[in-house]
């Protein structure tokens, strides 16, 4: 089964935007697409506290004519059109889908974070990991929130087997950014984010990039779109994971990069496993 996640940096942009850039994300899209994967998490939707428009929804059955979809979009007290999440998957699945709330500092469960769909054998959840900002000025917050999701993942994983992916904003070894020495105390590489992310492992679950690739290095996940040189450069960080239990950890076939060519920002990743 493979599945697919990715940070798309705007779903609104994607389907109806006329520039260079959504040009560049709608080919990404069609990648997607074209490797008929079970299941797609999108991240930062970027969508109104109403979902879709009836123009979205018009191009993503056009598109996706295969695939039913849900999303989860900011509501208030949270800003409007920020975060968000959706998943998309094939109409022969049937799952019970959840919207949880972790109990996170406000407002952070009003951001449209977490989906989570539910099967006879197993979960599969997606997660939009808050940013801790410029000057770090969300950490503390942003450390509240590892705690709460570990704790949510780890109840569903007392009942059956995870499979977690998204936009987890941390890069956990130095391996897994280009300039370690200069990002000790940037957003995403802080020791505490680093921390709480190796205790998210510790639990009992398994980044399957590593488990399958071992310690390659220069190998990325996201690329910043302010600096112009930092994909031609492979300046990058990986901070999208997929994530197993532990006991099906050994089901992974593939955990990969999807190459997006010179557009920056984040790329989808691929968990092929057998399941």
């Amino acid at each position: 089964m493979i599945l697919i996640s990715w940070n798309i940096d705007s779903l609104n942009a994607a389907l109806t935007g006329t520039s260079e850039r959504a040009e560049e994300t709608r080919k990404v899209l069609s990648q997607i697409h074209d490797k008929q994967p079970a299941i797609i998490a999108i991240q930062e939707t970027k969508l109104r506290a109403t979902g879709p428009t009836k123009k979205h929804q018009e191009i993503l059955t056009a598109e996706f004519p295969e695939y039913d979809y849900v999303w989860r979009s900011a509501e208030e007290p949270a800003r409007k059109g920020y975060a968000g999440t959706m998943y998309l998957y094939q109409k022969g699945l049937k799952p019970k889908v959840t919207y949880p709330e972790i109990g996170a500092p406000t407002p952070m469960d009003q951001e449209g974070r977490i989906i989570t769909l539910e099967f006879a054998q197993y979960f599969v959840t997606q997660v939009y990991t808050p940013n801790s900002g410029n000057g770090l000025k969300r950490l503390s917050e942003r450390q509240e929130w590892d705690k709460k999701y570990l704790e949510y993942l780890q109840k569903l994983d007392n009942k059956k087997p995870v499979l977690a992916s998204g936009d987890y904003n941390c890069a956990h070894e130095e391996i897994d950014l280009k300039h370690p020495d200069n990002n000790h105390h940037s957003a995403g590489f802080t020791d505490e984010e680093r921390t709480g992310f190796s205790q998210l492992l510790d639990a009992g679950f398994c980044d399957t990039f590593r488990k399958i690739n071992g310690n390659v290095t220069d190998v990325y996940s996201w690329w910043a779109q302010r600096v112009r040189t930092a994909k031609a450069n492979n300046s990058g960080w990986r901070i999208d994971y997929w994530l197993t239990s532990n006991r099906i950890a050994d089901k992974v076939n593939h955990s990969e990069m999807i190459d997006t060519g010179s557009r920056a920002d984040h790329c989808p990743i691929l968990l092929d496993i057998d399941l």
